[in-house]
């Protein structure tokens, strides 16, 4: 089995409240003398409380097109992936040159060379060191690159890996976009980062209790007839999104049988579950969540809190998520948890640990 050796996540440098951006998105995605009342309610019902931007809210107004934002995206995506992995190496009590496998994800921004690429000379990366940059899944990408990284490690068990995820969604909010969708995720998403560093079963970890859980199997469940329920669409301007209002009704359609199957394979149910390590989609799909496993009152806290706290960071957002479960509500040892993340597909990514 895979061994988590440090989780570590990196934020935006400017936060800012909910109700400061919400001024901002009025000013740059409404035409002139627009009532702002649907904004305003859109962005109260998102549940968040303050947010991280790579930029400050004056200079959203001046990215002018695709370009420019992605421009933006290259260079602040460099120095907050460098922040996250160097940190998280030092927790795991690691080096730059005991990495043999780097995975890259994101879905706000592109890069040739890719990000990973980039850090490579910046962080002391051996040259020799595979890369794998994964763009495209959306939240769905903090568990599926965890995921690669555990199919890795089972055939290189005396290895590292790491995994990155950046996530700068302030970056493609659509300047003069007052459609439904754009207004929801100006309301829900912010910026940052995570990094993951794990090693194989014949590689050991610091022995003083900084180590997260084991990676005991993965699964994924891509669902049919859903691949307008959530992406982009690129325009001129860049990414444009796609938000679903039916979101919530895929999860409750399908997610009970996805984890109810994947933990019957191990002889689990979901009772037998010490912590759910889930992605803050958004209140409507944290309920559907709930609903759909019949979870107890307080089993997400922890994502609920963190949605409140900086937002939806994509594939970031898990990975935050399991580091704050670790250092605050760490489960007993032996215990098994799921960790999960849906996006772009519609798919799900579901992690099983043992804590």
């Amino acid at each position: 089995m895979t061994r988590i050796a440090a989780v570590h996540g990196a934020l935006a440098p400017h936060r800012r409240t909910q109700s400061e951006i919400t001024d901002m998105v009025a000013r740059v995605c409404l035409p002139k003398d627009t009532d702002r009342r649907v904004l305003d309610r859109l962005h109260r019902s998102t549940k968040v409380r303050s947010r991280h931007m790579t930029l400050p809210l004056e200079h959203y107004g001046e990215l002018d097109g695709f370009a420019a934002a992605n421009n933006v995206f290259t260079a602040a995506a460099t120095d907050l992936g460098a922040q996250a992995v160097r940190d998280a190496l030092h927790i795991a009590g690691l080096s730059a040159a005991d990495v043999d496998l780097l995975i890259f994800t994101t879905v706000t921004g592109i890069a040739v060379p890719s990000i990973d690429a980039r850090l490579v000379d910046r962080l002391g990366l051996r040259p020799d060191v595979k890369r794998l940059p994964l763009f495209g899944l959306g939240c769905a990408g903090g568990a599926s690159g965890l995921a690669r990284v555990h199919d890795y490690l089972l055939g290189r068990p005396d290895q590292v890996a790491v995994l990155l995820s950046v996530e700068l969604c302030s970056l493609t909010f659509q300047r003069n976009d007052a459609s439904m969708a754009n207004l929801v995720a100006t309301g829900l998403f912010g910026d940052g980062a995570a990094a993951v560093v794990a090693c194989g079963a014949n590689r050991p970890v610091r022995p003083d209790g900084t180590a997260g859980p084991t990676i005991v199997d993965t699964r994924s469940h891509l669902y049919p007839d859903t691949g307008r329920v959530m992406g982009w669409d690129i325009k001129d301007s860049g990414f444009q999104v796609v938000l679903d209002p039916r979101v919530p009704d895929v999860v409750r359609r399908h997610l009970a049988d996805d984890v109810e199957g994947f933990l019957g394979d191990h002889g689990l149910k979901p009772r037998d579950v010490t912590a759910w390590v889930c992605h803050p989609g958004g209140p409507k799909v944290l309920r559907a969540v709930t609903e759909a496993l019949d979870l107890p009152e307080k089993a997400l806290d922890v994502t609920w809190r963190h949605l409140a706290d900086v937002g939806n960071l994509s594939s970031s957002s898990v990975l935050h998520v399991l580091r704050d479960t670790l250092a605050e509500h760490r489960p007993p040892p032996g215990t098994p948890g799921v960790l999960l993340a849906m996006g772009p597909g519609f798919a799900c990514e579901l992690v099983l640990l043992r804590w």
